[in-house]
């Protein structure tokens, strides 16, 4: 694909271009994960653009830096922080911030207990994500409007500002519950107005997080027979249900589970095991689907 270059009678090779910034190789990990099909076509969509406006700029095409400050929504497991570290990837090697570095933040490392204390510690969060990318994971938890001494109003009042004057040198992504998101840009228009991406995680789908758990198991050189496979189906089925699931987190939970069951099973053997038997999980390495 060309792009032609206005005025000069050049042409540019944009997929030489994307090769060039090795960007391909960034995005393959998108392709590496399971499901989130949505996801990396936003993500390689916003690759493509950012590509297209360096070219542009490199060519006299003179335009304003896109604004990059992202949200990112959907439940706990999602792949939000794994999708917000290929972002910074992507950032850094076109040019768009000057250290390949994501510093993660939460309300406890932005916001203090007493007066006085919150402005030092967001000050010295945003000096540490200078130049990179700071993701604010669970951002709702900044600003509680119910309590009139919470401070969190100092640290999202400071961030507004430092989005808005350092934005050639910071971008922040948010990040954490779509329903809780929404009211905290409801209830800080400024905020929102700031941020120009925004990205829906989906939960995985059984089938989904079954390839996540064997894609685990798979590292660690366990293997599932089918009767298990379909054992722990029914069970992360189950496990949806329940009020605290977190997708990709909780597969990981049962997976160290099935690992400690299986050690108990084989523990109790009454004769001698194989190699085969060290590495392969059986119906009986599943928790009950009722626990």
């Amino acid at each position: 694909m060309l792009l032609a270059a206005l005025g000069n009678e050049k042409t540019i090779d944009v997929k030489k271009a994307l090769e060039a910034a090795n960007l391909e190789s960034i995005l393959s990990e998108l392709d590496g994960l399971v499901g989130l099909d949505a996801v990396k076509a936003r993500v390689r969509e916003l690759a493509a653009y950012l590509l297209v406006d360096r070219l542009r700029r490199d060519h006299g095409l003179l335009a304003e830096r896109p604004v990059l400050h992202m949200s990112f929504t959907g439940r706990p497991g999602t792949g939000k922080t794994t999708v917000a570290g290929v972002m910074t990837r992507i950032l850094f090697r076109l040019g768009y911030i000057r250290k390949e570095q994501m510093v993660v933040a939460s309300r406890n490392e932005l916001i203090g207990e007493y007066v006085g204390h919150t402005a030092p510690k967001t000050k010295d969060m945003i000096k540490r994500a200078l130049g990179g990318v700071l993701f604010i994971d669970e951002a709702y938890y900044l600003y509680r409007k119910d309590n009139e001494r919470d401070y969190g109003q100092e640290t999202i009042e400071m961030l507004l500002h430092e989005m808005e004057n350092r934005r050639d040198d910071l971008v922040v992504i948010f990040a954490g519950y779509k329903e809780r998101m929404e009211e905290f840009y409801r209830l800080n228009p400024g905020l929102y107005s700031r941020v120009a991406h925004h990205i829906e995680f989906p939960d995985f789908s059984v089938d989904e997080l079954l390839q996540i758990a064997e894609l685990m198991l798979g590292e660690q050189m366990y293997s599932l027979d089918p009767a298990a496979r379909e054992v722990l189906g029914a069970y992360i089925r189950r496990q949806m249900d329940l009020p605290h699931f977190s997708n990709a987190r909780t597969v990981r939970n049962i997976v160290d589970t099935l690992k400690l069951r299986h050690a108990l099973r084989l523990s109790a053997a009454a004769g001698p095991v194989g190699k085969d038997d060290l590495a392969r999980l059986e119906p009986a390495d599943v928790p009950p689907v009722e626990a």
